[in-house]
């Protein structure tokens, strides 16, 4: 019995990950806005990093020598 089913079970398994659709398109409104952070220098307020007055760095402390927003 195992001789038939652990082939069945091998090519079953890559075939559930394989058989998905194409993801669906995504489509974007005036709403939506890609942010760019160009011009912003990466800064620090406290112990927390910011750019452009985004906090960022997913509450990781900021390191002593990026510079402090002004």
């Amino acid at each position: 019995m195992y001789k038939r089913t652990v082939p069945v079970i091998a090519a079953v398994f890559p075939a559930l990950f394989l058989s998905a659709g194409p993801a669906p398109a995504t489509t974007y409104g005036e709403d939506d806005v890609l942010n760019t952070y160009v011009d912003c220098p990466l800064e620090r307020i406290g112990t927390q990093l910011v750019r452009c007055d985004n906090l960022t760095g997913t509450g990781v402390d900021a390191p002593s020598w990026i510079p402090e927003q002004k």
